[in-house]
């Protein structure tokens, strides 16, 4: 009375074409993220630098571009000319807050990671970066 099915099941032709897909393990996922999320805090610390110049801020960059490179395997991240030419007090406070929520986004990143360097680092920034936020104009 039933007429039996001819075809491959939608599931098993899905199945058939995933297979020669490349994969990544859940490492090197979390590594690309991380340094992506550790190059657009180095985007918005190199922002930071050139309104408000502090020696904290270029160390930090250096460690930040350095963690990146690492984590792209040897590849420097990709630096944009900061585009700010005068520092105005709301712009300041919102590259801080820009850089507190990228930072802790960093911070989910390595702490699921298990990057202790990369961990202290982005613990700090997130310190520095809120301090700043809580300064008065």
């Amino acid at each position: 009375m039933y007429e039996p099915i001819r075809t491959k099941s939608v599931h098993t032709a899905a199945e058939s074409t995933r297979s020669g897909l490349p994969r990544r393990t859940r490492e090197e996922e979390l590594d690309i993220r991380l340094a992506g999320h550790l190059t657009a805090l180095l985007t918005v610390t190199d922002e930071l630098r050139v309104l408000t110049p502090s020696p904290a801020l270029d160390t930090a960059a250096a460690q930040l571009a350095a963690h990146a490179a690492r984590l792209s395997g040897g590849r420097a991240p990709l630096r944009a000319a900061p585009s700010a030419a005068r520092a105005e007090a709301g712009h300041v406070a919102s590259l801080h807050a820009r850089a507190g929520t990228l930072a802790g986004n960093a911070l989910a990143v390595a702490t699921s990671r298990g990057d202790e360097e990369v961990t202290a680092l982005v613990t700090e920034r997130l310190a520095a970066h809120t301090a700043a936020e809580a300064l008065p104009v």
